[in-house]
Order: structure tokens, then C-alpha cells, then sequence
């Protein structure tokens, strides 16, 4: 496994997980954030175009 990938999967790991804890903590609009990143990854499996993906390019670019 590639290190983009591991850095990808750990991104987005914790981007669900956050946003699943903050909306059973505080606020139920939390739960938007886990819904976005779904969407974005499945937008992602028939495009290509992962923004991740793109930003990990563009900081590594440096």
C-alpha cells in the first residue's frame, strides 16, 4: 500500500469518525460531515477525481 493511500485512508478515517462522534455528542448536523465524505468517495469511484488525492499531490509537489 502505497504511502498516498495510507495518508488517504487515515484522512478520511478520521474525518468519519469525527464527524459520527461530534453528532452524537453535541450537534446532529455533525453527521452532514460523515455524509459529505461518503458521497465525495463514491463521486470519486466513478470519476477518479479524489480531492484528497489532488491535495496530497499539490502539498507533496513543494
Amino acid at each position: 500500500m502505497g504511502e498516498n493511500t495510507r495518508l488517504h485512508d487515515g484522512i478520511a478515517g478520521a474525518l468519519v469518525l469525527l464527524g459520527t462522534v461530534l453528532g452524537y455528542l453535541s450537534n446532529s448536523l455533525w453527521l452532514l460531515l460523515p455524509a459529505i465524505i461518503g458521497a465525495l468517495m463514491l463521486q470519486s469511484a466513478f470519476s477518479g477525481f479524489c480531492p484528497v488525492y489532488f491535495t496530497l499531490g499539490k502539498l507533496r509537489a513543494k
